[in-house]
């Protein structure tokens, strides 16, 4: 069992198969950003697979595959296969923007994913490409996989997922001040009308676009008054429904509508954090808010037995800080960047 310095037992592993994305959203990339590593950086899938194994044996229970965006990465879906069959695994789950969901939701879940959360920030076709910024991509290196559809290609992700039967389907919404959060109404009709669970996501500091965003910066409190204000209703908090991420969860009174927030910044959840991050290149971060991270590819490559990747997990998983620092910018580099941690 993984248990850190603290008395928390870590459960939860966020796998980034890439930080390659199709997308460069505001609070994520900055416009000079390239992410394009070497294939030779990248775990490859034995590498992957192997460390999962290991990871499932210490005690985590729930894995989420991200990115960067993940179904750029190639033979996602055989890779869903394998992990889907390691002992152990209680969960398995994927992050995505789901510009490629509609082409491989059914494949996916034949192949063992489980549940998936899509980012979705904006329901208006303007306001959401000016947060994806998907005038600032390249096509030409994304020319194989990329989708030009923007807006109509994730809300088609999103039906197909539901189709194919993964359940539930989270939408996550990153609200901004200024940006769009005029639409966090139309967000909470839009998920209720289509069955799907909303999540709102205080913008973090994570790397120098998410500081570029701290001045649209809302807290969920001010979220879940407009919401209470718009429909004259309470919002009820949901008993045991914490699962096993950081988001609170709330009913609108009288009604089936349920929504969650994530309060990284206002309301921080750091003492009930159960949760590491694997990065494609193999790193192991120990806290989002922070730059230490361990070397895992590094003892692959070196010829390392399983026991001593153990040994170096169990010694990364002690290394775990308490709480993030967000406020102190001393503990942050240029290469913390949201979309090479896995989100």
């Amino acid at each position: 069992m993984l248990i850190d310095s603290f008395g928390r037992t870590i459960r939860y592993l966020r796998v980034s198969v890439t930080d390659r994305c199709n997308l460069f959203c505001n609070y994520c990339r900055l416009p000079n950003e390239t992410l394009l590593p070497n294939n030779r950086e990248l775990l490859d899938f034995d590498e992957l697979v192997r460390l999962l194994r290991i990871f499932l044996q210490l005690g985590i229970e729930r894995i989420r595959l991200t990115g960067g965006e993940p179904l750029l990465r190639r033979n996602l879906v055989g890779l869903v296969q394998e992990i889907s069959r390691l002992p152990g695994l209680q969960e398995l789950a994927l992050t995505t923007n789901a510009l490629l969901l509609e082409r491989y939701a059914v494949a996916l879940r034949a192949a063992g994913l489980q549940r998936v959360n899509i980012s979705l920030d904006s329901l208006k076709p303007q306001t959401f490409d000016a947060i994806t910024q998907r005038h600032l991509m390249r096509p030409d290196l994304f020319a194989e996989r990329q989708e030009q559809q923007g807006l109509p290609a994730v809300l088609a992700g999103i039906a197909a997922a539901r189709a194919a039967g993964l359940h539930p389907v989270k939408i996550n919404m990153v609200v901004m001040r200024g940006i769009n959060d005029t639409e966090i109404v139309d967000m909470v009709h839009y998920a209720h009308q289509h069955g799907l669970l909303l999540r709102f996501i205080e913008t973090m500091p994570v790397g120098e676009a998410g500081l570029d965003m701290a001045d649209h910066f809302i807290p969920a409190e001010e979220i879940l008054e407009q919401i209470q204000r718009h429909f004259a209703r309470q919002l009820l908090p949901i008993a045991g429904k914490q699962g096993s991420g950081p988001a609170r969860y709330f009913r609108l009174a009288d009604s089936s509508a349920e929504i969650g927030v994530i309060s990284a910044r206002s309301r921080h959840f750091c003492d009930t954090c159960n949760r590491m991050r694997l990065t494609s290149k193999g790193s192991l971060v120990y806290c989002l808010g922070r730059s230490d991270r361990m070397d895992l590819k590094q003892l692959l490559r070196s010829g390392a037995g399983d026991e001593q990747i153990k040994e170096s997990i169990l010694a990364a998983v002690a290394l775990k800080p308490q709480q993030h620092e967000f406020e102190q910018k001393e503990f942050y580099r240029p290469s913390n960047r949201m979309s090479a941690l896995g989100g």
